[in-house]
C-alpha cells in the first residue's frame, strides 16, 4: 500500500509540531513548512524519521499569497524527486499567529494581517494546493474555540477563525465531487509558546482557563494532534464539513 503523504503549515512547533509526530506515528510521511526557525523544523524532521516515516521542509509566510506559485512548484520538486509523483493526501492548515488587543485598539494594519494569515492565505494556499492533492484526501483546517466564545482582546483572531468554520462547509460542499472531506478543527486554549506562552506561563491565566474547563485543565498539545490524525484516517472518512471544537469542555 502507497504510503500517505501530509503536508502541515507551520509544523516545526507547538500544535502543527505535534500533528506532524501523529500523523507519523500513524504511518503517514510528511511535509511541513516553518517561517523562520529552520534549526526547530530540522529537530522535528529528525523525530519523524525516528518514527520511521519520510519528512521534508520547507520555508513559507502564509500571509504572503504572492508567493504561494513559487512554493508548489517546490513542493512538486521534493515530492517528485523523493516519490516520482508530486502528489499528497492531507492538507491541514495551521500556520497562524496570536493578536491580543482590544476591538478599540486594533489597528487597520494588524486586522489586515490577521486577515491575511488566518484567512486570505488559507483560502488562497488550499486552491494551490488542489492539483497537488489527490481525490479522496482530507483538508483540515485549524479554527479555535474563539470563534464560539468570547475573550476581550481576541476579536480579530477570533472573527477569522469564524470565517475558517464557514470556508470550511463551503470547501466540503464544492469539493465533494473530488471525495475531499474537509473539516475544522477548533482547539480551546492550550499549553504552547503560541502567543508568547500566554495560557502556559501565565499562572493567572492557567488557573482561569482550568476553572472555567470541565476537565479541569488547559489543553496540551498532545490533546489535539490524535484529532487531526483521526480525521485523516479510513475511519474518519465520513465526517465531513464539521466543526470540532477540542477544548475540554471550556463554557460548556
Amino acid at each position: 500500500m502507497k504510503t500517505k503523504i501530509a503536508l502541515i503549515t507551520g509544523g516545526s512547533r507547538g500544535l502543527g509540531r505535534d500533528m506532524a509526530l501523529s500523523l507519523a506515528k500513524n504511518g503517514t510521511d510528511i511535509l511541513f513548512t516553518y517561517h523562520s526557525n529552520k534549526e526547530k523544523a530540522n529537530e522535528v524532521i529528525k523525530e519523524i524519521e525516528n518514527l520511521g516515516q519520510k519528512a521534508w521542509t520547507l520555508p513559507l509566510d502564509t500571509a504572503k499569497t504572492t508567493n504561494f506559485d513559487a512554493f508548489f512548484r517546490e513542493v512538486s520538486t521534493v515530492l517528485e524527486s523523493a516519490t516520482a509523483n508530486n502528489k499528497f493526501d492531507y492538507l491541514v492548515n495551521n500556520a497562524g499567529t496570536a493578536l491580543y488587543k482590544s476591538f478599540v485598539e486594533t489597528t487597520e494594519e494588524e486586522l489586515d494581517n490577521m486577515i491575511n494569515i488566518h484567512f486570505k492565505g488559507v483560502y488562497m494556499f488550499t486552491q494551490k494546493a488542489l492539483p497537488f492533492l489527490n481525490d479522496g484526501g482530507r483538508i483540515v483546517n485549524i479554527s479555535s474555540g474563539l470563534a464560539r466564545f468570547s475573550f476581550p482582546g481576541s476579536s480579530a483572531y477570533g472573527a477569522m477563525k469564524g470565517a475558517i468554520d464557514v470556508l470550511s462547509r463551503y470547501m466540503a460542499k464544492e469539493l465533494g465531487e473530488k471525495r475531499i472531506t474537509v473539516n475544522s478543527v477548533a482547539p480551546g486554549a492550550i499549553q504552547t509558546d503560541f502567543g508568547g506562552g500566554r495560557v502556559r506561563d501565565d499562572k493567572q491565566m492557567n488557573e482561569t482557563i482550568s476553572a472555567l474547563t470541565a476537565l479541569g485543565r488547559p489543553g496540551l498539545p498532545e490533546d489535539i494532534g490524535g484529532v487531526v490524525t483521526f480525521l485523516c484516517s479510513e475511519q474518519g472518512r465520513w465526517i465531513n464539513g464539521q466543526r470540532i471544537e477540542v477544548s475540554g469542555g471550556i463554557f460548556l
